[in-house]
């Protein structure tokens, strides 16, 4: 299990190749490895949005992410897990969560990856203000529930 926070942008597949490549005791034992990468849209609530101000508690965000991954790991015969978390300011279109989780069967991995990006979501302390285009700027009091509302 590997958590990082990153004010700096990261590439996620070089990020998910490099540990594939540094954890060379899973090659064999995996056969099915699910990512799931989210970027910051340039859009929320009906707005135009330039950008993201993404702020987080050192040492409480990575125990709350750490929780988080375990309680998949008890749920699911989860290999290995990998999050990386963006911090600071953010433009549309880069990165800024990866969760790659490795299983022996495709259901698992699928089911731990949405568990831990659900969880994140909901339970990891990050605070996010949005950079409206002309607006000012303005801290998101809610998450998505990670579905199109087409009403």
């Amino acid at each position: 299990m590997l958590i990082k926070i990153s004010a700096e942008s990261f590439d996620p597949w070089s990020e998910v190749r490099d540990y594939q490549d540094e954890s060379g005791q899973m090659a064999g034992k995996f056969g099915a490895t699910s990512l799931f990468v989210g970027t910051m849209r340039d859009f929320n609530e009906g707005d135009d949005v330039a950008g993201m101000i993404l702020e987080h508690y050192p040492g409480m965000t990575e125990r709350a992410l750490e929780k988080i991954v375990r309680e998949a790991v008890e749920r699911w015969p989860v290999i290995d897990t990998l999050v990386v978390h963006r911090v600071g300011e953010i433009g549309p279109g880069e990165p800024i969560v990866l969760v790659a989780v490795w299983t022996s069967h495709r259901g698992d991995a699928f089911d731990a990856s949405r568990y831990i990006m659900e969880a994140l979501k909901s339970k990891a302390p990050f605070w996010k203000k949005e950079v409206l285009k002309g607006r000012g700027e303005r801290w998101v009091a809610h998450n998505t529930d990670g579905y199109l509302k087409t009403e």
